[in-house]
């Protein structure tokens, strides 16, 4: 069996209106973000998914509950989906992390992480997913570096490619997670 994931971002936030990379700070949706989040309850009610996998940053939380006020399909926050903490550079403009983010593969950005970390706890998160919920439909709302993640775990995407390329919104990304899925990043 495998688990089917569809994969939405956090509803836009008041940060990304202003041009800021939030970063590992907690940030808020916007009246629009607000708008989004009911968009996305109402674009997928429920849609057989067994439950919502959401990072434990303020912005995908609200915009989970807000999508789903009433819990159902049960909403589950996980450390692991959290967006790439930029550390000194977390609440800075984005155009500064974007002319960086190449420099930050393998490199953690100062007093932060790398991508390449984001994408190792995104391969814990993968592997627990495989292990507890075969066979299941799952919905993830997390971060663009964790999209990234994704691409390059489970289609082999090398991040050098993925991170040339601006984030890029639209309604969900559906992912297969094999049950063979293997224990090392590609």
């Amino acid at each position: 069996m495998a688990v089917e994931i569809v994969y939405e971002t956090h509803a836009t936030t008041t940060d990304n209106e202003a041009g800021i990379a939030t970063g590992w700070l907690p940030g808020r949706l916007s009246d629009l973000g607000c708008r989004q989040a009911r968009e996305l309850g109402e674009r997928r009610p429920g849609a057989g998914f067994a439950a919502v996998f959401a990072s434990d940053l303020h912005r995908a939380v609200q915009t989970a509950r807000t999508a789903f006020p009433d819990g159902r399909p049960p909403i589950h926050q996980d450390i692991r989906l959290r967006e790439c903490n930029y550390g000194d550079l977390n609440g800075h403009p984005i155009s500064l992390i974007a002319a960086q983010r190449a420099q930050h593969i393998d490199e953690p950005f100062p007093g932060g992480q790398s991508y390449r970390q984001v994408a190792t706890a995104t391969r814990g998160f993968l592997h627990d997913l495989a292990t507890g919920w075969d066979g299941s439909r799952i919905l993830v709302i997390a971060h663009s570096a964790n999209r990234w993640a994704l691409d390059h775990l489970l289609t082999g995407t090398p991040l050098e490619e993925l991170l040339q390329a601006p984030p890029t919104w639209r309604p969900g990304w559906h992912y297969t997670l094999p049950a063979d899925w293997p224990a090392s990043i590609r």
